[in-house]
């Protein structure tokens, strides 16, 4: 009898993954290292914690934990209808905007399709087309961003969904509204826009594209946001997308009944009310920004402009020693070498100290 192999019997999408890497954990390296004191600035988390209305809210939910959530969730659903007026059929929750992302390609493509997505885009894109089995097209990048053009031109019959993240993550470029716009216009009708705008809240206000009030124009386009970001509840993870009611039954269909947690779907409905903490997440970011942006240029390290919660930083061809170094002094970055560019490291903007602690651990590792 011929020995079982898994390998073998894997979906051959799947065997050619690799696991996605996450930000190194804490604990992980004050173990590794013994190392008393850690600064995590590796996975574009918010540095402010949750907030107070978020965690009275939650201890007020814990007595019903053995409860199973509304598999619905029609209250966080009623919450983002009202806030973005859309109706509720719009609307579809997931387990972060990873959930949701994976859910329209499960939904919409199968191993007879193209993904188009830009280089040095979010990893999720190639790895859920890779996954289900299709064929993944990355476009070059335009200084670091999305050639929409470039994309544009690789549409073919057999295109079925174009993912787009402005801004981009890992290198914070942004596309302005009316490139946008005119993207969106230009893709044909039977191929799906998936905007992913998990970093939209640290856009400026007056540079925002009104990309949900599109939906209304565009049938093949759906808007995917965070909680994770600019609210600070990534350990929670909660995300949605908004889309045709089309769009969202049909997800609805294969989405996961309990995909998003009793907490999660509590907290994510107070944050959106939370507007002072919403304000306060995107001061400190900008302040934050400020303060790597002004440590590049006084020590002449070339960076990446960028509307996120990160700043990605050139620092040679020994990016990788230098995070390994950084390591060493109790500060956690990202590499992104995973993302075509070994040269650069990613820094998550953190509170005033912690990205105090990353300049002084490069200028001692830099000299």
């Amino acid at each position: 009898m011929a020995k079982f192999d898994a390998t073998q019997m894997a979906n051959p999408g799947v065997r050619e993954l690799q696991p996605y890497q996450a930000g190194k954990p804490m604990d992980e390296l004050q173990r590794e290292l013994g190392l008393d004191k850690v600064v995590k600035l590796a996975s574009n988390e918010n540095p402010l914690g949750i907030s107070a209305r978020v965690k009275q809210a939650l201890q007020g939910e814990i007595d019903d934990l053995i409860r199973y959530p509304d598999a619905n969730g029609f209250y966080l659903k009623s919450k983002i209808a009202d806030k973005f007026s859309v109706a509720t059929n719009q609307v579809t929750l997931g387990n972060g905007s990873n959930d949701v992302l994976e859910l329209l390609a499960r939904t919409f493509v199968s191993d007879q399709h193209e993904v188009i997505f830009s280089q040095h885009a979010f990893v999720v894109y190639p790895l859920v087309t890779k996954a289900i089995g299709a064929t993944p097209v990355a476009v070059p990048a335009k200084d670091y961003g999305h050639d929409l053009e470039g994309m544009l031109a690789a549409i073919t019959p057999k295109t079925k969904m174009i993912f787009v993240a402005n801004p981009n993550n890992p290198t914070g470029t942004f596309l302005t509204t009316d490139a946008l716009y005119s993207f969106v216009k230009q893709v044909p009708d039977n191929v799906l826009v998936v905007l992913d705008e998990a970093y939209y809240e640290y856009i400026p206000n007056d540079e925002r594209a009104p990309s949900i009030e599109w939906l209304a124009e565009f049938d093949n386009l759906v808007v995917t946001r965070t909680f994770s970001k600019a609210y600070g509840l990534a350990g929670l993870r909660a995300g949605f997308s908004v889309s045709s009611a089309a769009i969202a039954d049909l997800m609805n269909r294969i989405r996961q009944p309990f995909n998003v947690n009793a907490l999660s779907l509590k907290a994510a409905e107070v944050a959106l009310d939370d507007d002072d903490y919403l304000a306060e997440a995107v001061r400190v970011n900008a302040q934050g920004m400020q303060q790597l942006i002004r440590f590049c240029e006084q020590h002449n390290f070339n960076y990446i402009p960028s509307y996120g919660n990160f700043l990605t930083i050139e620092v040679g061809s020994d990016a990788d020693d230098i995070y390994q170094k950084l390591l060493h002094e109790g500060v956690i970055v990202r590499p992104v070498a995973g993302y075509e560019l070994p040269h650069h490291l990613r820094v998550s903007i953190g509170l005033p100290e912690e990205n105090q602690a990353f300049i002084e651990a490069m200028e001692r590792i830099v000299k």
